[in-house]
Order: structure tokens, then sequence, then C-alpha cells
């Protein structure tokens, strides 16, 4: 994972993309907000030496899929773009995003993703559909790790797991029971895109989280 910091009425914000990569593909999750190409591009250089050929985007928030088009044209190879069937039209700008009520510039999906579904990149990844934040928030875990990758439907405070951020939660009762879905992983790590990295107690604190503790 790596940061892209942003100032929003004073605030530093901060995104956390994660990037997963073997001898084959280089995956980047999320792309931050628009204008962030040369610095996710100097990140990847630092990780993967510059390869990127697989975008997955977990939800339609523009702090996640932002720069999406600058990166796909950005970059002299052909980069595969994979959301949840649910995502896709505000991708392809056939809805606009829930937030703002504006429509992206069209970027085509090609791969459409569905609960359940195993990726074969990078050792496997598993597609959680994770709907609470956003209705088609999506999660994933990457099999080789045990690596949770878990968009906005949680967040980290130094190191600990916190309920996805209620003012920016569309549905919090279905944010809650959408962690249910985590359980059936064994999970050494967790990656909060707002909050970063957690290790250690996962099941049981996501058990806490789901009970109210």
């Amino acid at each position: 994972t790596f940061e892209l910091h942003n100032s929003v009425e004073g605030e530093v914000r901060i995104y956390r993309p994660t990037g997963i990569w073997d001898d084959r593909d280089a995956v980047l999750f999320d792309t931050g907000l628009p204008g962030y190409l040369e610095n996710i591009r100097s990140n990847l250089k630092r990780l993967t030496g510059g390869r990127l050929n697989k975008i997955i985007i977990t939800h339609q928030d523009r702090d996640h899929l932002g720069s999406l088009p600058e990166i796909i044209n950005g970059f002299d190879s052909k980069i595969e773009v994979y959301t949840h069937e649910q995502t896709r039209p505000f991708i392809e700008g056939e809805k606009p995003l829930i937030r703002s009520g504006k429509a992206v510039p069209k970027v085509t999906v090609d791969h459409v993703l569905t609960d359940g579904q195993v990726l074969p990149l990078c050792g496997g990844i598993s597609v959680i559909f994770t709907p609470g934040h956003t209705p088609d928030h999506t999660s994933f875990y990457h099999h080789a790790t045990k690596t949770l990758i878990t968009g906005d439907a949680l967040t980290a405070n130094e190191g600990r797991l916190q309920y996805s951020n209620p003012r920016y939660t569309l549905d919090k009762e279905g944010a809650i029971r959408s962690l249910k879905k985590f359980l059936v992983f064994e999970i050494e790590t967790v990656i909060c895109y707002h909050g970063g990295i957690c290790k250690g107690n996962i099941k049981e604190r996501i058990e806490e989280l789901i009970s109210g503790k």
C-alpha cells in the first residue's frame, strides 16, 4: 500500500491504494481523486518497477475512482479494469456518482465481478460484495498473503479496526451486516483505504464490531 495526500478545508486526508503483484500481473486497488497519475506512477515504479496491467475499483466514490481515466490514458500498456456489476454503470458514465450527482469521464470496464468470484490473479483474489457504505461497495481477499482489502467497508485508527465512517455511510445497518462476510476468511492483515494496515486478532475485532462493542 502507499499514501496519497489531499487537503480539504485545511484537513489533511490520506488515501491508501493497494498494489499486489507477481511475475505476470501488477494489480492496483483504487486510484484516488483526480490528479494523482504522477504520484501513482512514481509509487508503482518503486513497488513494481512501473508495471501495471490490472485495476480493481472497490466502489463508485470519487476518491476511489477519480484518477482512473488518467491512469488508463497515461500508461503505454493495456490496463484492464475490474469492478462489481453494480459499480460498472458509474465507471462507464451511465450513472452519476451518488454523492456529487455528477458523472465521471467514461472508462470501459473489462471484467464485471460478482460476489464470491475468485480471480486467478497473484495467487487468487476473492470478491466480497459488502454494500452499506455505498450500495455497490465490494471488498477483496488476497489468498496468498491472507490479506483483506476493505476499501471503505472498514476504517482504522492507530492500527485498530473501526466502522466505516458514519458520516459517509449510506446504510449503516447494511454496512455492519456486510462485515459478517469477512469471518469465513483466515485474515492476517487488513488494509483500510482510510486508516491503513491492521494486524493481530482480526476476527475477534470484526466480531466485536458486528456485536456493537
